[in-house]
């Protein structure tokens, strides 16, 4: 197992998928998270899109033998290799280049273990990529997709401020080392449907969906009274669910986003 948990996509068909889902246009910035020995990197057409690619990856060995690859294939007014550490320095990286949402994009086979940081901290980036495209425990994508009655945290996290899909499935066996589990391909499409939300309501958002899914199997009513009391009554709680047409007894699983947004400002 490598030291950072990655594991190496080898399935060419698969590259390919994942590429044709970036749906790249000439002059397009790709920001690619943790490219490993190339696999993707080299792959992508920079040259006749003209695209720049700035390649992030926190292993030493592997940013050095993926800049012998880019030097080898004469890449290098194409291509730059960042050492560092995606989680702590994507925010900085975007606002350095001064990214805008139309002109980059974002993709990488992520180590499983930081998918939740990552994907959090894509929630902050002030000018989101048009399109982020990344391979992800299987199991983990069916949770970021799921629709009432299977609602839950990183669902609700994450629709948000996109619109996920899972693409395809790749089988644990198209790894090297292979993995113990299989992965997804998930594209995530920033909207702006909840752009008229300010700042503010965004953090009410957040807040919210931590209360309501802290105990999946309460009532809206019973999480949300084990929380909110102190600010208001069992009463004028039940008063203003029955107000947007959300049943006290419901599960949190069964809220749509729309909902979740409405009960946010609603009550916080």
């Amino acid at each position: 197992m490598p030291k950072l948990g990655q594991h190496f996509l080898i399935n060419k068909e698969k590259i390919k998928k994942i590429i044709e889902v970036l749906e790249l246009k000439k002059g397009d910035t790709v920001i690619e998270i943790g490219p490993g020995h190339g696999e993707l990197t080299e792959k992508l057409k920079v040259k006749s899109l003209k695209l720049k690619v700035i390649a992030v990856e926190k292993d030493k060995k592997l940013a050095g033998a993926i800049r012998n690859l880019i030097e080898i294939q004469k890449l290098r007014n194409y291509v730059e290799i960042i050492e560092g550490d995606a989680l702590k320095i994507l925010l900085k990286l975007t606002k350095s280049y001064k990214l805008k949402t139309k002109s980059y994009k974002i993709v990488g086979n992520i180590p499983y273990y930081i998918t939740g940081r990552l994907l959090r901290i894509l929630s902050e980036l002030e000018n989101k990529p048009s399109l982020i495209v990344l391979t992800v425990q299987k199991e983990v994508a069916e949770r970021l997709i799921a629709q009432p009655p299977k609602m839950n945290l990183l669902a609700a996290s994450v629709q948000f401020w996109a619109k996920p899909e899972i693409i395809g499935y790749i089988s644990k066996k198209d790894f090297r080392p292979t993995p113990k589990v299989d992965s997804a391909i998930i594209r995530l499409s920033p909207t702006r449907a909840n752009a008229d939300s300010t700042q503010t309501n965004a953090e009410n958002y957040y807040k919210l969906i931590k209360i309501l899914f802290k105990q999946p199997r309460k009532t809206i009513l019973n999480n949300l009274t084990m929380t909110m009391t102190m600010t208001m009554t069992k009463d004028e709680i039940i008063e203003k669910l029955k107000k947007i047409d959300i049943n006290p007894n419901d599960r949190p699983q069964n809220l749509t986003i729309k909902q979740i947004i409405k009960l946010s400002s609603t009550l916080l």
